[in-house]
């Protein structure tokens, strides 16, 4: 997560929304990414989507099994979708979103009865951390405006 963390900042810095995401296949980080979405402008270009690619094309398969998904703020619907397709094992994210988390918080599609695929989800781990640097950058945001 720490290495999560660290692609959160560099989103942070890019003045993108901070969001990092990290994907370990056998004790092996195999894709890091961070928001990316005003830099590419791409609005698919999530931390997590960006990992998911990488790690694809790292494993040459579609499906990205035995693998570990850290992030720093928990899935939105387009990416916890991806996740379930990409068949990925474990998510482990820091901090809950109460207003698009779709791991739990608002809707959960990662353990949905009716999908074919269902994950392993904590949350929590390094949540402190994740949730005041999201907090620093939109009240900088507000302070802008």
């Amino acid at each position: 997560m720490q290495e999560a963390l660290r692609e959160a900042i560099k989103a942070f810095e890019a003045d993108e929304v901070p969001v990092g995401a990290v994907i370990v296949y056998e004790s092996k980080i195999i894709a890091r990414a961070h928001n990316q979405i005003k830099t590419l402008k791409d609005p698919t270009a999530h931390a997590e989507m960006i990992a998911i690619t990488q790690a694809a094309s790292y494993l040459k398969s579609e499906r990205i099994l035995n693998t570990t998904m850290y992030v720093t703020l928990e899935p939105c619907a387009m990416c916890a979708g991806a996740l379930v397709l990409a068949r990925i094992k474990k998510l482990v994210f820091g901090t809950k979103d109460e207003k698009a988390g779709a791991c739990g918080s608002v809707v959960d599609l990662t353990n949905n009865k009716k999908l074919n695929h269902k994950l392993i989800v904590k949350s929590g781990l390094y949540e402190d951390e994740s949730r005041k640097l999201l907090q620093e950058f939109f009240k900088l945001k507000r302070k802008k405006k």
